[in-house]
């Protein structure tokens, strides 16, 4: 049964700063409000007398739909830590509501606040959110020179994040922690990852990190083509050089959603996933082993929401959401994987087979001549010792088989795996 939903909603951000630091607006939106929600902290933030005050449970999510239909009848107002639409609900609420049923009142987000007292410029700042999520997180950020900001979980993160940079030769970056940014409470507190020595500081808090990498460091950029030794395997994984031109040939797009068929060591999924931090995969690995690889891979370069279905194809693939792009770099000559893999393609999406095998090389071939798409023969040699001179080693040539499945009719509604990502309230 659908549930009433309120007509109109105030989101009104507020900072540290509390009342205070509202506009008249936005004073007059919470104050006007028949039905008030927030966390305790920012209720606690608004003076008396206002209407009926609701604090939000844990977890939200699943209750926010149940509290705004509890209350339709009411003006409604919502709390928000700066701005509502960064990492906040408002981004939740315009799904649950459509945008023409808020009105957002925004405050300085805590990007901008972090990036005034560092000097840094907001566009060339990365921004990673740890609210609720794994520190791993912070890895395709973690680049030499660059600027991340850190949206801390607790008081905790900037211990995890110094722990995290020093284990990956990073532990010359300055760490800086704004605490209680806007407020009269607020805190610097400043150090090296290597020597950070503060187990916990105040839970409302960002890191602001310089990446300082040192000579040692491994560089693991996020563009396709990691060194094949970034992934622990046991020789079933796509080599950098046919990796990169597999990614480049599948076309990740932000927020698409990727299936590795064959997945062995994970690296297509994963370097699809580092792209981009709305980039989604799901690997399918029939070995328990290798699936368990594949988490460890993940987990390790920073895509740790990687989805790893542990089954062999084309079983394996039965109700998984409809992808926007299929790699099969194993298995494909088993009956009906690639038959269930283009039927299961949204239209539009791109399929990549790599094939090593004369049977598979037979297979690809086939389908290249029903479906078109592009056929290439990848070969590499590698330059090794021979005796004492040098010469080149050639490696497994292999069929690369690629290829587009042709969009709806004008008109219609292109099929995609994307989902909206979970935002916190902060």
């Amino acid at each position: 049964m659908d549930l009433d939903m309120p007509d109109f909603v105030d989101v009104v951000g507020i900072g540290a700063d509390g009342w205070e630091g509202l506009a008249p607006r936005a004073r007059r939106a919470v104050a006007s409000a028949e039905v008030l929600f927030g966390s305790s902290r920012q209720l606690d933030l608004v003076p008396e007398p206002v209407g009926r005050r609701v604090a939000w449970p844990s977890p939200l999510l699943p209750a926010l739909p149940g509290l705004l239909a509890e209350h339709a009848g009411r003006s409604i107002c919502v709390l928000a830590s700066g701005d509502p639409m960064f990492y906040g609900i408002g981004a939740t609420l315009v799904r649950l509501l459509g945008p023409d049923r808020l009105r957002v009142l925004p405050q300085p987000s805590s990007l901008s606040l972090a990036c005034a007292r560092m000097g840094w410029p907001v566009q060339e700042t990365a921004v990673v959110s740890l609210v609720g999520r794994p520190v791993e997180l912070l890895h395709p950020a973690v680049q030499p020179g660059n600027r991340v900001l850190v949206l801390s979980a607790d008081g905790a993160t900037p211990s995890a994040v110094a722990a995290l940079l020093t284990a990956r030769g990073y532990g010359a970056s300055e760490l800086t922690v704004l605490t209680d940014l806007g407020g009269e409470r607020e805190e610097r507190i400043s150090g090296s990852a290597a020597t950070w020595d503060r187990p916990d500081t105040g839970a409302l808090n960002v890191v602001a990190v310089r990446c300082r990498a040192e000579p040692s460091a491994a560089h693991l950029p996020r563009v396709a083509g990691l060194p094949d030794d970034a992934f622990e395997h046991d020789g079933q994984l796509t080599k950098r050089d046919v990796r990169a031109s597999t990614l480049a040939r599948l076309a990740p797009a932000p927020g698409q959603l990727l299936w590795d068929v064959g997945a062995g060591a994970g690296s297509i999924a994963i370097e699809w996933m580092r792209g981009d931090p709305a980039n989604r995969a799901i690997a399918v690995e029939h070995r328990e082993d290798r699936a368990a690889r594949i988490a460890r891979n993940a987990t390790a370069l920073g895509v740790p929401g990687l989805r790893v279905v542990t089954g062999a194809a084309p079983h394996a693939l039965a109700g998984l959401e409809t992808p926007d792009a299929i790699f099969v770099g194993g298995g494909a000559t088993a009956p009906g994987v690639l038959e269930t893999c283009w039927d299961a393609l949204a239209p539009g999406g791109r399929l990549v087979v790599n094939a090593v095998t004369m049977e598979s090389e037979v297979l690809v071939a086939d389908r290249y001549g029903a479906l078109g798409g592009e056929l290439v023969r990848i070969s590499v040699d590698h330059a090794s010792p021979v005796g004492g001179f040098t010469g080149w080693r050639p490696s497994m040539r292999v069929t690369q088989w690629a290829v587009r499945k042709p969009a709806r009719d004008p008109g219609t509604e292109p099929a995609s795996g994307q989902q909206p990502t979970t935002e916190e309230q902060r």
